[in-house]
């Protein structure tokens, strides 16, 4: 296969599966925002969890929830932005166009052509939680066309190993800055519930969570299902199961360095206990997994696209 598809997939992919995220991000937002006693720290709370604080800073907007909102939206001019990523996603779509199923291109292209022509009026009109239930829902859309109607070859297989990289890194950045920023236990001594709830909310877990913990909300029993839980879609331990599955699957000898760090970190993974791993300094252990993310997608893209 030719690395510009091999990248053009990947990134087609990543790029579908960020907007989701940064709609999850801030379906997050909206609902701390929603709590006793909440501050600005939560209507930033995105641009901090992204790195984009600076650069929002720097376009001198107001710090308010619709500013927020529209450069996490609708600012081209802004790479992560959703408008940004859906554009990305169909433009990396375009050029491989030939390699994926009609299905998907249109897909791909309709969700493009109807994000391109929302603007601030229309989202304030639409209601921020019914766009973010959009960009979810397309995201949706475009896995279930793409798992339905591609042929098992590796553009599908890089596609997946994209959905999978974008997936574990935003897992980890959340649950980071919420151990960051809401450690500290409440005036009853207990997880400050309405932060964790979210959290779960926004990674779709809080149902398996209350199926497979009886008692309250705990944080070493949120962090055991994020992290060490292969059942949980959204869990980083089924992240790197599909990410180490897939690149046993792509045909190719190239790949040995980046299936010998997703294999270690999966079976790290697979067998640690949270409180032997995690429960000592979990931000460090955060911290070092993202490295081992960021390490994983440079030494995808040196195997695969940067060699020609």
């Amino acid at each position: 296969m030719l690395s510009r598809t091999a990248s053009c997939v990947f990134w087609m992919a990543r790029y579908m599966e960020r907007a989701e995220n940064l709609a999850r991000l801030l379906d997050v937002s909206q609902q701390l925002a929603l709590q006793p006693k909440a501050d600005v720290s939560v209507i930033t709370l995105p641009l901090e969890i992204t790195g984009l604080m600076q650069a929002f800073e720097d376009s001198e907007k107001a710090i308010n929830a619709e500013e927020v909102a529209h450069f996490l939206v609708l600012q081209a001019s802004n790479p992560s932005s959703i408008y940004s990523c859906l554009c990305e996603a169909r433009a990396n779509a375009h050029v491989v166009r030939g390699n994926i199923t009609s299905e998907l291109w249109e897909s791909l292209n309709s969700t493009w052509l109807e994000m391109r022509l929302m603007n601030r009026a229309k989202l304030r009109r639409m209601g921020l939680s019914r766009f973010l239930d959009w960009v979810k829902e397309r995201s949706h859309l475009y896995r279930g066309i793409t798992f339905g109607t591609s042929q098992r070859n590796d553009a599908f297989h890089f596609a997946r190993l994209g959905t999978y990289l974008e997936r574990a890194d935003n897992t980890t950045r959340l649950l980071r800055f919420h151990w960051q920023e809401w450690a500290s236990p409440d005036e009853t001594g207990q997880p400050q519930y309405y932060a964790w709830a979210a959290l779960l909310r926004s990674l779709s877990a809080f149902e398996a969570y209350r199926d497979s913990y009886s008692d309250s909300l705990t944080m070493q029993h949120i962090g055991e299902l994020l992290m060490l839980r292969e059942d949980l879609p959204r869990s980083l331990h089924a992240c790197f199961a599909e990410m180490h599955q897939i690149l046993g699957l792509i045909s190719s000898t190239q790949g040995h360095e980046a299936q010998r760090l997703v294999a270690e970190v999966y079976a790290r993974l697979r067998y640690a206990r949270w409180e032997a791993v995690f429960a000592a300094n979990p931000t460090a252990a955060f911290d070092q997994l993202l490295m081992e993310i960021a390490r994983v997608g440079d030494l995808v893209r040196d195997a695969y696209w940067e060699v020609s």
